[in-house]
């Protein structure tokens, strides 16, 4: 084994590649690394920078760009998991960054606390998630980045930094969603609520009807999003609304929770998904199909059972961010495209909505915003589409999801974020050797 190999017993050659979730991006990294303390993780910064290699930090390896790919030393994170410290009465609870979201329900819960808002998967884990603006939905409510108190990270040159209230508390707006530029996150601290409920409301809906009213529902629903069905005239909304935790309970029934998570959301989905790709005309009327039995419930439930659903189909997802007021006409705009290119999309578009959080590189920076996803079947080409809904959701301001496949680069992102200039001169600073780089951040934040 190299002299690099036996520094400090740390780094490892490395056995396979390393993909992402959805297959769409790759690398083979020179060396692995799974530090057990921080120590370890300083430890590992500083071999790498002596030998001129750049580190970078994965979690679940599930996002959809090439965020965490290295031809350096590749930090994972699965030895730092769990529980640090917890104060139910303020809501704190800090957690080591490797911690995934599923883990967190057992975590939470014996302290009576709860997430504020989470997205719909919970495979990543805590400092990818919000590294990468990871959001929800809710008119009133942040992403998850924006609930991060604290944290510490390990800089280039392998120290320990503490931003929290207290210490280098200006850094905070930056270092909660990264981007994995500015260190190696290693803790967080998040600010919980008090456990809750969710009402769910789920009922398929005419899409111009829906669109008309969007801006009201989005403001008057704790939590409202939709999903449509390309080829069809049909969205499925989707209402949740909060609950104090003694609030009488309705949850689904085992039978009906299997049917509609597991068999439609995931196994007729996978189906429907594959034979689209081998017979692509079938994907409209098996799209139309969907709309007729997909979805019709309403049910009561600890939050995070609600917020999150099983994702088992691969894909890849490409997310913007516009301003709210654009979203209906935005989305009638994609309708078009579809109908004028003559694709065939077999998976639905979601949309969602957020609300303004400080974070200097957030989506939703200082702006009411709506987020529009799309998604093809891992095995489909995917270009094609996302690059013309790319291309026209710039021209709504649009702000992609660091975590999501995008064709955007650092002169155009630069206009999109009053403090984009900020966040580099903090990358010159804690990085000035460009030891946490690679392709998507150069392109991204600029070499």
């Amino acid at each position: 084994m190299s002299e690099q190999s036996v520094h400090h017993g740390l780094l490892t050659d490395p056995v396979t590649p390393w993909q992402n979730w959805g297959r769409a991006e790759s690398s083979t990294p020179a060396f692995r690394a799974r530090p057990r303390s921080y120590d370890e993780v300083g430890a590992v910064v500083r071999v790498a920078r002596e030998r001129g290699l750049t580190v970078k930090a994965v979690g679940a390896s599930h996002s959809f760009t090439d965020i965490a790919a290295t031809v350096g030393v590749l930090v994972e994170l699965t030895e730092l998991r769990g529980l640090v410290s917890a104060d139910a009465a303020s809501g704190r609870v800090t957690l080591r960054a490797g911690t995934h979201l599923h883990e967190l329900p057992a975590i939470l819960d014996p302290l009576g606390l709860a997430l504020e808002n989470m997205g719909d998967i919970d495979r990543q884990t805590i400092a990818g998630a919000t590294s990468t603006g990871t959001h929800g939905t809710g008119a009133r409510f942040r992403g998850l980045a924006a609930q991060i108190a604290g944290l510490k990270l390990v800089t280039a040159s392998g120290e320990l930094l503490t931003v929290d209230d207290e210490q280098n508390a200006e850094l905070l707006p930056a270092a909660r969603l990264g981007l994995g530029a500015l260190g190696i996150v290693v803790e967080v601290t998040l600010q919980c609520v008090p456990a809750f409920l969710l009402r769910a409301v789920e009922h398929p809906e005419p899409f111009d009807e829906v669109l008309d009213t969007f801006e009201q529902r989005a403001v008057e629903s704790d939590h409202f999003e939709f999903y449509w069905w390309p080829h069809t005239d049909a969205v499925m909304t989707k209402n949740n609304t909060r609950l104090p935790l003694d609030a009488p309970g309705k949850k689904v029934g085992p039978v009906s929770n299997w049917v509609e998570e597991t068999l439609m959301s995931n196994w007729v989905l996978a189906l429907k998904s594959g034979l689209g790709t081998a017979l692509p005309r079938t994907i409209q009327p098996l799209n139309r199909l969907a709309t007729r039995v997909y979805g019709d419930r309403e049910y009561v439930d600890r939050s995070y059972e609600v917020f999150t659903a099983p994702r088992n189909v691969r894909f890849r997802e490409m997310e913007y961010a516009i301003p709210r007021s654009s979203l209906a006409q935005a989305l009638r705009d994609i309708r078009g495209l579809v109908e004028r290119q003559g694709w065939d999309i077999s998976f639905p578009v979601e949309v969602r909505v957020a609300a303004p959080d400080d974070n200097w590189m957030s989506t939703a920076y200082q702006r009411e915003s709506a987020y529009i996803a799309v998604h093809k079947y891992f095995r489909e080409d995917h270009l094609p589409y996302f690059r013309a809904v790319d291309q026209l959701l710039r021209s709504y301001d649009g702000r992609p999801h660091w975590g999501k496949i995008h064709f955007q680069d650092a002169a155009e992102l630069s206009t999109r974020y009053p403090r984009f200039a900020d966040f580099r001169a903090l990358r010159d600073r804690l990085d000035p050797d460009r030891v946490f780089t690679n392709a998507y951040l150069d392109r991204v934040l600029g070499a």
